[in-house]
């Protein structure tokens, strides 16, 4: 079976980004002692990932409630986002955009055939197994439902949780302690161009993102 996420890793750049950005957790989570995180240190991280991620989507007052209520439940969600997508992600939205839009609207996608079969598409992506670095998995999660819009409202908030719920299930973050929404918030000019390039230019536009989501959680980490 062919492994499309691998075969990311091969692009020029990436492979070194990737390196680095996981030098700089280890630095965190091992060299700096984080190897055992009580709850309270974790929510506190988590309530920053999710005050950064409101900030990103440029009415930080209108989001920040959802994006709060969804991040207290990140760890759980992070235990089914390989396992079981399509139901992360509709928790998500729900948790997002309570009391923001139509109730029967939460959890639901957008009614676009093209949508449904993209959707599915990034379900297969996110339970097949696969060679490929956490980061990778999750940078395309996040481009992918962030460039979408499968719900058409609070996408960004739900494509930078999945991002990081893909890192906490690796184990790559597994107190949740590294704040990579921070990471993308630092230049959020850059993170809008990345994520115009990985829809518009094709392979070097993927290249691009997937170097910057390496880049901001490197940052994330650099501020634990």
């Amino acid at each position: 079976m062919l492994d499309p996420l691998a075969a990311l890793t091969r692009l020029e750049g990436v492979p070194s980004a990737v390196a680095a950005a996981l030098s700089a957790v280890d630095l965190v989570l091992r060299d700096r002692g984080h190897r055992n995180v009580g709850r309270e240190e974790s929510a506190r991280a988590l309530l920053a990932s999710a005050q950064a991620s409101a900030e990103l989507t440029g009415d930080r007052e209108c989001w920040l409630p959802g994006a709060i209520r969804l991040y207290a439940e990140l760890a759980e969600l992070a235990a089914l986002i390989r396992v079981a997508p399509g139901q992360v992600l509709a928790r998500s939205h729900l948790l997002v955009a309570h009391g923001l839009v139509a109730e029967d609207s939460l959890g639901r996608l957008r009614d676009d055939p093209a949508i449904a079969s993209r959707m599915t598409e990034l379900a297969r992506l996110l339970t097949m197994r696969t060679e490929a670095s956490a980061v990778i998995v999750g940078a395309v999660a996040h481009a992918e439902i962030a460039v979408l819009e499968p719900f058409g409202s609070g996408d960004g908030v739900v494509a930078r949780a999945v991002e990081h719920m893909v890192l906490i299930s690796a184990g790559v973050d597994p107190y949740g302690l590294i704040n990579c929404e921070a990471g993308h918030a630092a230049d959020p000019n850059e993170y809008g161009a990345a994520l115009r390039g990985y829809r518009d230019d094709g392979v070097i536009g993927v290249r691009v993102w997937l170097q910057h989501c390496a880049s901001a959680l490197a940052r994330g980490a650099a501020q634990v």
